[in-house]
């Protein structure tokens, strides 16, 4: 019986390229797989089909025979054959290679990317609002100035693994299913160091300490991080270097509380000063500052000075300065200031819901809830 053209098989035109040729492929193979027709006969004979197809048309030279010759022009070239072990160990390379991380045709990249780094720095609420720049010094590792990164000696190259030729990977086939693994000979590098650097031993970084200049942008706050990209550790082969990521923390404050663009601190006034009210000196990071109390302020009253804050990175524009007021109880009275401040009390208890409010009031709520 006459064999069918390997074209139709496929339903590509004899102008097909190899990409449109693969496209094919996979598409029918995925179709017609024994692992997706488990126990149907005509669905293996024709994945036999289509792989015997496509081990013609993805080769140059098979199909330049084929499209001379016809079938006679492959038969002894490897084509039309081939049992289950044999369109299995390449089918899993071919169409799910992109499934499971396989190779699917073409060397494995050696270059791998660099780690990146973590460096924590402490800062006082000043510097971190004015900004700073600061030297950093931290282990890492970096490209080896002997080899350039290559890890082989100089005047000498790698060479590609014998053992998965250039994959960094190896399939083992057992009966409809393949297993990969990582190439135990070059540890899935995909190539093989004969004579390595004698400074790096083949790995193509060294660990140094690296000296650092980082800007502190101002406004930083808790928390924020600085990303320096390039500054992690060297790439492996030629691969990229890892980033920086400098973690900024703030220290506390012996005076104010930052959020976000404000800036909070608490004043303690004499009760006197909230009683017959004044003006209190208050300390900004600008310098000082003048409070005007107004007569009867009770204590938590809040007071806000704009701009007086601090501005956020990229910004010009500044918070407030928000100031509570805490009426601080004398301590340590001489017998005489006593006296005068149970005089003072006296003079108050004739109009008590006067001149106490707020104490009044309180006092009406717990009587009536005694009652109750």
């Amino acid at each position: 019986m006459s064999k069918k053209d390997y074209y139709q098989i496929l339903e590509v035109s004899k102008t097909a390229d190899d990409a449109e040729i693969k496209k094919s492929f996979r598409k029918f193979a995925m179709k017609h797989h024994p692992d997706r027709n488990p126990g149907d006969k005509a669905a293996e004979e024709k994945f036999k089909e289509i792989k015997e197809a496509y081990d013609v048309l993805s080769d140059p030279q098979k199909r330049q025979m084929y499209d001379r010759f016809g079938h006679e022009g492959v038969n002894g070239m490897g084509a039309g054959g081939g049992g289950a072990q044999g369109f299995h160990s390449d089918i899993f390379g071919d169409i799910f290679g992109d499934i499971f991380g396989a190779a699917g045709g073409g060397q494995r990249n050696r270059a791998e990317r660099g780690s990146d780094l973590a460096y924590e720095v402490t800062l006082t609420l000043e510097e971190a609002v004015q900004g700073k720049e600061l030297e950093l010094e931290l282990p890492t590792l970096v490209e080896c100035e002997t080899c350039e990164g290559s890890g082989a000696k100089a005047g000498t190259k790698a060479h590609t693994c014998s053992t998965c030729r250039g994959m960094g990977q190896v399939h083992m086939q057992q009966g409809f299913f393949a297993v990969q693994q990582t190439c135990p000979r070059c540890q899935g590098m995909g190539e093989i160091i004969d004579d390595p650097c004698k400074k790096c031993h083949g790995q193509g970084r060294t660990r140094q300490k690296k000296k650092l200049s980082v800007k502190i942008p101002a406004g930083i706050d808790k928390d924020d991080r600085i990303r320096l990209s390039g500054e992690g550790e060297a790439g492996l082969h030629g691969g990229r270097a890892g980033d920086l990521f400098v973690q900024v923390h703030i220290k506390e404050h012996s005076i104010f509380k930052r959020e976000d663009a404000d800036l909070f601190c608490e004043v303690p006034v004499s009760f006197i000063t909230l009683t017959l009210g004044g003006e209190i000196e208050v300390p900004t990071l600008e310098g000082r500052a003048m409070l005007t109390i107004p007569a009867e302020t009770q204590t938590g009253k809040t007071f806000r000075l704009r701009g007086k804050g601090v501005s956020r990175v990229r910004s010009t524009a500044k918070g407030d300065l928000i100031c509570t007021v805490i009426a601080e109880t004398p301590v340590k009275l001489t017998e005489k200031q006593r006296e005068l401040l149970h005089t003072f009390e006296q003079s108050l208890e004739k109009h008590n819901e006067k001149h106490n409010p707020q104490k009044h009031a309180w006092v009406d709520k717990m009587k009536k809830f005694l009652k109750e």
